[in-house]
């Protein structure tokens, strides 16, 4: 698999890791939807019903893909495939590969993101469809997501094969890392519908979006109103995710795309994962709403909005100076920066530019930092009553944290004395003076 495959942690610790989230994934968003929808968001509650009732209280508990849920998952993913085969886009360019290719793709995140939405709530409004149906057997869709993302998983390993879609591809000899990381980076069916871009982008983040909404207007149809908390909460879920589509093409650059391999890790993460976990502030707050008052709730906005754009600001910083080679300003001044080289699966030697300045000379992955601040400003609306709430907030830090490392190993893996060189101009990983 080449080295980007290779794992950050030892033998144990990484099989341990990927069995452990083979298995213990899927029942914990049954677990996480019970306790938010019908456990009170308490899991001293869901904990007292398990202890009492066992494994059979478990199964009794886990709700049965149904035919509504299938009709959901089918029209809404069918939906988002054809948006981004058919809607018009700018042709942007990935970067290199380990072995050389560059993948093409078709920049049309933002308007599918604005179809999808008008699309939802013109549904809504002229009664064609009530999103509070989504909610209503929200159970029923985790677990067809569950299954079926499974089975999708199995596909691409499959796939990854018999009929890769690249030279980026291969096996370890392991079926159970092939499976969890990937067979392919770049899987594609055709030559124009990327596999990642459908799983990560178009239905993962696109659902968040969605689901986001669909809580806002469950709690407006049981209330009569929507909360301010909630308002907060879904206004800055949907900051954050507007401008994930604005940077589309720039997160084709990152770690999930560029390196990150088409498995479970990945592509079942954001076909289930994102949808359930990175939503369940919103899905607490729609039978818990809060009022915080109008001083309270528009300083939470405020800050909320204020970590997404510097984590924005830090992405488009990076992106603006490598799209210039370097010829541009970093916050008023000509950017300090390091020349790296080296060489490639095939032996060619190539270049690249490391900015040690701006953002990017606070940390070497401070933009981490106000994506978690900001994730903890839209579940600061649910305040303090129960935890699983900030679940989100405290996956999040362990995820960024863990890649932040992998990101690290990788780089001093690939640039050798000029990441030793970088690491010294910048010394902290994630969080200045501190990490």
């Amino acid at each position: 698999m080449g080295s980007e495959s290779k794992t950050v942690h030892s033998p144990i610790v990484t099989y341990a890791s990927m069995l452990s989230l083979l298995s213990l994934c899927p029942p914990f968003v049954i677990l996480l939807w019970y306790t938010m929808v019908h456990a009170d968001g308490s899991v001293l509650q869901t904990w007292d019903y398990m202890r009492q009732n066992g494994l059979q209280g478990f199964i009794d508990i886990w709700p049965k893909p149904t035919a509504i849920a299938w009709k959901i998952i089918a029209c809404y993913g069918a939906f988002e495939a054809a948006l981004q085969l058919w809607l018009p886009g700018k042709r942007v360019e990935g970067p290199i590969s380990p072995a050389g290719n560059r993948p093409v793709y078709k920049a049309n995140g933002v308007l599918s993101y604005v179809v999808t939405l008008v699309t939802y709530l013109g549904l809504w409004w002229f009664g064609i469809f009530n999103p509070t149906i989504v909610y209503d057997h929200l159970g029923e869709i985790f677990s067809a997501l569950i299954f079926g993302s499974f089975v999708f998983c199995i596909f691409l390993y499959i796939k990854g094969q018999i009929a890769p879609s690249s030279t980026d591809s291969g096996s370890t000899g392991n079926i159970i890392i092939d499976f969890y990381w990937g067979m392919e980076l770049y899987p594609r069916i055709g030559k124009n519908f990327d596999i990642k871009v459908f799983t990560n982008c178009r239905f993962g983040m696109m659902s968040w979006a969605v689901l986001a909404v669909t809580y806002c207007i469950k709690q407006y149809e049981t209330y009569g109103k929507v909360s301010d908390s909630m308002l907060v909460n879904t206004a800055l879920m949907l900051v954050y995710v507007t401008k994930f589509f604005w940077w589309e093409a720039g997160y084709w650059n990152t770690m999930d795309i560029a390196h990150d391999r088409a498995g479970f890790y990945i592509c079942w993460g954001c076909l289930v994962w994102v949808p359930s976990i990175y939503t369940s502030p919103g899905m607490y707050l729609v039978n818990h709403p809060v009022t915080l008052g109008a001083q309270l709730a528009l300083s939470i906005l405020a800050a909320g909005v204020l970590c997404i754009y510097i984590n924005y600001d830090c992405d488009r910083q990076r992106q603006e100076f490598r799209r210039t080679n370097g010829k541009c300003l970093v916050w008023g001044k000509a950017p300090s920066k390091i020349l790296a080289s080296y060489t490639t699966t095939t032996g060619e030697t190539k270049t690249s530019l490391l900015l040690t300045s701006g953002w990017w000379g606070l940390a070497r992955h401070f933009h981490y930092v106000p994506e978690i601040l900001g994730a903890f400003f839209w579940t600061v609306p649910a305040l303090f009553n129960h935890f699983l709430p900030y679940f989100y907030v405290i996956f999040l830090t362990i995820l960024l944290l863990d890649r932040a490392k992998r990101d690290d190993d990788r780089c001093k893996s690939k640039y050798g004395k000029y990441w030793k060189l970088y690491c010294e101009k910048v010394p902290y990983r994630v969080v200045p003076g501190i990490y």
